[in-house]
Order: C-alpha cells, then sequence, then structure tokens
C-alpha cells in the first residue's frame, strides 16, 4: 500500500476520520479529505503528487472550457488527448520502446519511468469528467476542491472502484454521516481487509511458487494449483481492495457502486463481465463500446467494436503483451459464445465450469511475467504428467495444508452458494416477507459485527507478523 498496512489503519485513517467530523460544513469536510486525500498519495511517491495535480488542473479547465469555447469538440478532444498523453509517457513508452528493440537492428534502451500508483484510475475518471461535460454541460465544476476531492479521494484513488463525475457530484456536495453508516462502513472494510490479508496472500504464495518456478521444478498438479490459486488471489485481493474502498466511502458518507457481484459463478464470459470488475466494464461501454456504434452497425461492426474494448482492456491492465493477449483472449472468447447457437451454448453447471477454465487458463497470461513463461505453465499443465522429484518437492512446498484449507474458503466465499445466500437476505428476509424476518435480519446483523471483529483481530495478527505485500492492482 502507500501506507503500509499497520499504519494506515491505527494512524491515518482514524485521524482523517476525526478531522472530518470536527471540519465545519461541507466545504470544510471535502477540503479536509481533499488535502488528506494528497498526503495519503505524497506518502510513498511524493514526486507524482504534481502530476495528480496536473491531471486534476487540466480536466478543471478543460471543464470550464467546454462550457465556454465555441468548438466544444475541439477542447474536449485536446483535453482527451492530455489525459491519454500523460497515460502513455508514464505507463506505455518502455512498452513500445521495447516492442521496437526488438526490430532487427534496432538499439533501444529503456527508460527506467516508474508507474505512478493508480494513474489508470484517476486518469479515467479524469476523461470521464471531461466527456460527461462535453455531453452536458449542467454536469461542470466551478469548484476545483470538489474536482480535486473527486478525483483523489483516497479510497478509491490507487485501484479504484473506477467512479464516473455524475454518479458522486450530489454526494459531494450533500452527504451525511451517522454512527449507523459508520458501523456499516467499518464492517465492509475489515470484510476487505480479510480477503485480502486471510485468503489471497495465503494462496497468493502458492502461486508465487509456481509462477517463478523452472521447467524442471514444474508438472501439471504445481502448474494447475498454481493457477487456480491465482484465479483466487486476483479475485480476493482486487475485490477486498473495492470492499475496504466502498466500506471507507460509506464511513464518510459516499455511496460508490459495487465493483464484484460473485464472478466465478458466472455461466458465461458475457456474464463474466458483468460481474467482474463492473466499474470498468460499464465505463469500457460508456465511453468506448457505444461511441464506437455498440451493437447497432450490424454483426461486423459488433464483433470489431468488441475486439477493440477488449484490446483495450488489456492495454489498460498494463503495459505488456500478456495483458494485451488477455484482453484479446476473453474478447475472442466472447464472439464465439455469441456465435453458438443458443440450444449449444452450456448453461448451468456445465456452463459456469467452461466459463470458470476459460478464465483461470486466462489468468495465466495476466499473471506470467514473460509470454515464454506463459507458454512454459501451459505446456505442463497439459503435458507435465511424468513427476519427478524436484516437481513433487514443490507440489508439497505449494500444497501446504494451510493452502488447501484456504483454497476452500475461497470457494466457499465466491461461488453460487454465497450468491444464493446474499439475494435470500436482501430479498426475503429483508423486506419482511415472513414473520420472522426482520428477527432473522437483526440477528443476522449482530453475527455479522461479530464475525467483523473477530476478522478484525485475525487481520491485526497477520499484519504484525508479515511483510510489505501491495495489492495487485496498484501496479495498474
Amino acid at each position: 500500500m502507500v501506507f503500509s498496512s499497520a499504519a494506515f489503519l491505527f494512524v491515518f485513517l482514524p485521524v482523517v476520520v476525526c478531522l472530518s467530523r470536527l471540519a465545519p460544513g461541507i466545504k470544510g469536510k471535502n477540503a479536509v479529505l481533499a488535502v488528506c486525500s494528497l498526503l495519503f498519495y505524497g506518502f510513498g511517491e511524493p514526486g507524482y503528487v504534481l502530476l495528480l495535480m496536473a491531471s486534476v488542473v487540466i480536466n478543471y479547465m478543460a471543464g470550464r472550457l467546454v462550457v465556454r469555447a465555441a468548438n466544444k469538440k475541439l477542447v474536449a478532444a485536446v483535453a482527451v488527448a492530455l489525459n491519454l498523453g500523460l497515460l502513455g509517457v508514464f505507463k506505455y513508452t518502455d512498452f513500445v520502446l521495447g516492442t521496437l528493440d526488438l526490430l532487427p537492428g534496432v538499439d533501444i534502451a529503456p527508460t527506467g519511468i516508474l508507474l505512478p500508483a493508480g494513474i489508470s484510475f484517476f486518469t479515467f475518471q479524469g476523461l470521464s469528467y471531461v466527456i460527461d461535460v462535453y455531453r452536458d454541460e449542467s454536469q461542470v465544476s466551478r469548484s476545483f476542491v470538489k474536482l480535486m476531492l473527486y478525483v483523489a479521494f483516497f479510497p478509491q484513488l490507487i485501484a479504484g472502484p473506477i467512479v464516473k463525475y455524475h454518479d458522486v457530484s450530489r454526494q459531494i456536495d450533500e452527504r451525511h454521516t451517522s454512527p449507523a453508516l459508520t458501523a456499516d462502513g467499518a464492517r465492509r472494510f475489515v470484510l476487505g481487509l480479510s480477503k485480502k490479508l486471510l485468503l489471497s496472500n495465503t494462496v497468493g504464495q502458492a502461486a508465487d511458487m509456481a509462477f517463478t518456478a523452472t521447467a524442471a521444478q514444474l508438472d501439471a498438479r504445481s502448474a494447475w494449483l498454481g493457477a487456480v490459486c491465482y484465479m483466487m488471489q486476483i479475485y480476493f485481493d482486487f475485490s477486498g481492495y473495492s470492499d475496504m474502498a466502498i466500506g471507507l466511502g460509506r464511513m464518510f458518507g459516499f455511496q460508490f457502486m459495487e465493483n464484484f457481484e460473485h464472478p466465478y459463478g458466472s455461466q458465461s464470459l458475457k456474464e463474466f463481465w458483468r460481474r467482474w470488475h463492473i466499474s470498468l466494464s460499464s465505463w469500457f461501454r460508456d465511453y468506448l463500446y457505444i461511441p464506437l456504434g455498440g451493437n447497432r452497425k450490424g454483426k461486423e461492426r459488433t464483433a470489431l467494436n468488441k475486439i477493440v474494448v477488449f484490446f483495450c482492456t488489456g492495454l489498460w491492465h498494463g503495459a505488456s503483451w500478456n495483458f494485451v493477449l488477455w484482453g484479446l483472449w476473453h474478447g475472442g472468447v466472447m464472439l464465439l459464445e455469441d456465435a453458438l447457437p443458443k440450444k449449444r451454448k452450456p448453461k448451468g453447471e456445465w456452463g459456469m465450469n467452461v466459463t470458470m477454465l476459460t478464465v483461470c487458463l486466462s489468468f495465466v497470461l495476466f499473471r506470467a511475467d514473460t509470454l515464454a513463461g506463459a507458454g512454459q505453465m501451459y505446456r505442463e499443465m497439459f503435458t507435465g504428467f511424468w513427476p519427478t522429484v524436484e516437481s513433487t518437492a514443490l507440489f508439497s512446498a505449494m500444497g501446504t495444508p494451510l493452502v488447501w484449507w484456504t483454497l476452500f474458503a475461497c470457494v466457499l466465499c465466491c461461488g453460487a452458494p454465497s450468491l444464493a445466500l446474499k439475494l435470500r437476505l436482501r430479498g426475503e428476509f429483508a423486506e419482511g416477507r415472513h414473520a420472522r424476518g426482520a428477527g432473522l435480519v437483526t440477528v443476522w446483523e449482530a453475527a455479522s459485527y461479530a464475525g467483523a471483529f473477530l476478522l478484525l483481530g485475525l487481520c491485526v495478527m497477520n499484519l504484525a507478523g508479515s511483510d510489505f505485500n501491495p495489492f495487485i492492482y496498484f501496479r495498474f
């Protein structure tokens, strides 16, 4: 994290909560949160605070100019170009140079530019603001502090969810906090922290062992175990951060959109992307897919639009051909799903199994450092059926009882049964359809807070004995 986990949990967060409560009026609270957000970002990367501020200034000025300019389209286009230019320089310069260096007779050294944490997230938020103002001038912000808070708000600054300005503009101006909202937000925050520390980090150790092993050390057992562990690691890592961001936002009076809705219970890849990283999917839908024509210009154009979107989705995740191919993988499989007759599409458990196998295999590309590393994993997953002493030793080191039990817990927490229980509690009981509904909700609430308190204790013990372990999406 930008702060160490312990410093954030026990120093920064309590101080910010107290200051925001003591600040007079909504403008005072906004100013406190904006300044604290800059301090949060600058603690780990002080030099890049200027870059973050430059992004805010560019988008603030662009929004004001769009309203006043005669050629609004030109102003918006320049602002989009500046945003993408900043992202391109810091994220993709070395990727482009490295690709050119592969050409015969070309020898280009990388620049070594450090990637600013969260640049993909705050750049996309700035882009959405400018585009929204271009589409609807009433969306413009006349307060620089208000826009700075929108772009830099620390709970979701580093790894999302990506928030659209029109979704939080009114909340920045008018919001309220209460003990109940604060407690609910704290519970959600603890849930996310537990996902990261207790689940993701545990299976992540096994995944790291597989993806850093040599060909001689791998066999089918360890390769598949590593792939499944990473599939669970990235879900609980990223959904855990989203839970933390949503919980923190709630503590300060903000209601952020859900970013995950049990994606590992999906029966198709299309359904998976409706549930996985929802804020990114909706961003690309609103600002790229629909402007390209969406599905309104025939089957061939729709297919091309989807490929373009998934190419950009892969490239957004990282400056590497691994990420580009990962995005194209998902786009290609989605086109295959569209081409299949309705009667032949996998459904039910069969559809879920096929989808999860597709996702698991794609995440090998996502995790591997190089295409060669991904190829090595694929080769061993499908041909490594002759274990050696080395590969057996690696599999034993990876498959500790703690890892197996944690994997079992991951499956229980992310599967369809969890979704069914969640919907049941939200629906029948929460709406009081049964006579005992209110009582069951009360019991559930009390048990959930007790469980959160227990999980917080486990997280504190984990922090005391663990090394620095950042969230995966910090590097995007």
